[in-house]
């Protein structure tokens, strides 16, 4: 005869079971995703990470910011007009103040505003080799 301590959390999970809550579940039947593979510390991260399609978005803002600055040159290359490419710059430039004003989150960054000039410059001598 065992009688034993119940406690409300068993109770509770004990009677959902009783009216069928956790049948048809999705996954069930099937091995857990991470059945046979190495403990990871940071499981949980890297599952959610996942799951939410994160990739680059995960940086602050500062750094992707400075991220961005570098590979200003084939962002240029893509566009098609001059025009296109100064908005760009424009664009890039007032993220840059901003960030330098401590307005954007992340760690602080000391970049220089971008040349549009320049960015041009490289553009027509890009597009024309």
């Amino acid at each position: 005869m065992a009688h034993g301590y119940e406690s409300a959390v068993d109770r509770l999970i004990r009677q959902a079971q009783e009216q069928g809550e956790f049948d048809n579940l999705r996954g069930t039947g099937k091995p857990l995703s991470d059945h046979g593979r190495e403990y990871d510390e940071d499981w949980w991260i890297k599952d959610w990470l996942a799951r939410e399609g994160a990739g680059s978005g995960v940086l602050p803002s500062t750094l992707a910011l400075r991220r961005e600055v570098e590979d200003l040159p084939a962002a240029v290359d893509r566009l098609h007009t001059e025009e296109a490419v100064r908005g760009l710059v424009a664009d890039v430039n007032e993220r840059i103040r901003k960030a330098r004003a401590g307005l954007l989150d992340g760690p602080a960054v000391l970049l220089p505003p971008c040349d549009p000039d320049e960015a041009v410059r490289g553009w027509r001598e890009r597009r024309s080799a």
